[in-house]
């Protein structure tokens, strides 16, 4: 009996000693390159989502179906998420808690607003999910709340626009802008570069300045309001984006006003539609915003995931189009 009790003691340790290995042998994968499914079940495939704050307009389609497209060429290695915050901050905020709770193995990030992922960054931290921002900067610090930020140079695209419309008009213009989203990094950039350099002529005025959130229809409708009050003091259009500009087209149409020759339209973007704006001689100028982030957004995650050191801003290069070679260019831009 007493030989039956120690042998079943000794079972019991060697159980013990058994299951308590296996529970080692089993924890998740964490560190500072991924998260839990860093290196998930399905063949050693990292998930990687991108959060996409809306996917309306020309310019936002293009940015997501360039990370779809990237995401399938990389499908050995990854599998891809992609979320729709349908142009609500509160919605993608919750759009990247969840993310955070499936343990998805990174985060490509485009935020609608600068403000408002504090607390997000700090739980992605945590969990030991690195997050990349895409074309938009969010408050926080390169290296420490996200990875880095992947993006144009949005104080310079209004720097070019500005100096452009300020060699046409001979420094001298009525100006209407029409403003991005509020709050947003690059509405926020792109009127201060503009500000910045018509600055230097004390004759070019901003005679009105009013958000038309990026849409084509609201910034018709502004601007239908602008030429009510401003009427023939407007000489020109500064708008954030191609979609605003052409909405500011059609109400200076609708007002027997002439875009392109009595008042010039100078944009932001590059879309095809802007371009053959351009061509019609309806529009004036844009400069290139280049949507196609998925190679360049891989490339970095992978360099991340290596240990490379990033900086705290990676940019992109952007053209600029007016009528000397909008037409070379109209069949290749999205």
């Amino acid at each position: 009996m007493n030989l039956f009790l120690k042998n079943r003691n000794l079972l019991v340790l060697i159980m013990l000693f058994a299951v308590s290995f296996i529970g080692c042998e089993r924890k998740p994968a964490g560190g500072s390159t991924g998260g839990d499914n860093a290196s998930g079940g399905d063949g050693g495939k990292k998930t990687v989502a991108f959060a996409q704050m809306e996917n309306t307009g020309p310019w936002r389609i293009a940015e997501s179906n360039s990370m779809k497209e990237e995401a399938a060429k990389r499908a050995d290695k990854y599998n891809f998420v992609y979320t729709d915050a349908q142009g609500t901050t509160a919605k993608q905020v919750s759009d990247v808690e969840d993310l955070i709770a499936r343990k998805v193995s990174a985060i490509f990030l485009a935020p609608r607003e600068a403000e408002g992922f504090s607390s997000t960054f700090q739980a992605a931290k945590a969990a030991n999910i690195p997050v990349i921002l895409i074309d938009r900067e969010a408050t926080g610090t390169a290296g420490v709340d996200f990875v880095t930020v992947i993006k144009s140079d949005f104080i310079k695209e209004g720097q070019r626009a500005g100096e452009w419309l300020a060699k046409q008009t001979n420094g001298k213009a009525g100006i209407v802008e029409l403003k991005g989203t509020t709050g947003s990094s690059v509405a926020n950039d792109r009127s201060k570069g503009f500000m910045d350099e018509i600055g230097k002529s004390a004759e070019m005025k901003i005679i009105a300045s009013q958000d038309a959130n990026f849409t084509r229809a609201e910034g018709q409708k502004v601007m239908e309001n602008i030429i009510q009050a401003q009427g023939k003091a407007i000489t020109a259009v500064y708008a954030h984006n191609d979609e605003m500009a052409l909405g500011a087209i059609a109400a200076l149409k609708a007002a027997g006003m002439n875009p392109g020759k009595d008042v010039l339209v100078v944009s932001v973007d590059g879309q095809k539609s802007a371009l053959q704006a351009i061509i019609a001689g309806e529009m004036n100028a844009t400069v290139e915003c280049n949507p196609r982030f998925g190679p360049i957004a891989f490339d970095t995650l992978e360099k991340h995931l290596r240990g490379e050191k990033l900086p705290a801003q990676i940019i992109n290069e952007d053209r600029f189009f007016d009528a000397s070679n909008a037409a070379q260019f109209v069949n290749e831009a999205y």
